[in-house]
């Protein structure tokens, strides 16, 4: 599974973003897809994450403010973020998994090469 994000770029304080992520193929209709993000000096935090049924869960720190979706007819993810503040600067992956649930980011072995979001006050 081949996935490539887009639709980070900078944008100001209150500001909203959508990212992408395009994932190659599914050879199975169950998986799960999630964002990361990554900021420098810091470990990469799990944002949202969808089963195959559509079904999301969110980390506390964006819950409210972005929201994940998923076109599994195109193989798209989405994170649509709102309310985007300076602490939420950051490279934002978007991950996939056949086998493991949602959860930490050894759950997940495919990876795209990320999308910066840099947030300005």
């Amino acid at each position: 599974v081949q996935l490539v994000e887009s639709g980070g770029g900078s944008v100001q304080s209150g500001g909203s973003l959508t990212l992408s992520c395009a994932a190659s193929e599914f050879t199975n209709r169950h998986y799960y897809m999630t964002w990361f993000r990554q900021a420098p000096g810091k470990e990469r935090e799990g944002l949202a994450c969808i089963n195959a049924y559509g079904l999301p869960v969110y980390a506390e720190a964006v819950k409210g403010r972005f929201t994940i979706s998923r076109d599994s007819a195109i193989h798209t993810l989405y994170l649509q973020m709102n309310s985007l503040n300076p602490e939420d600067t950051a490279m934002y992956y978007c991950a996939a998994s056949y086998i493991f649930p949602c959860g930490p980011a050894t759950n997940f072995p495919y990876w795209g090469q990320g999308t910066q979001v840099t947030v300005s006050s």
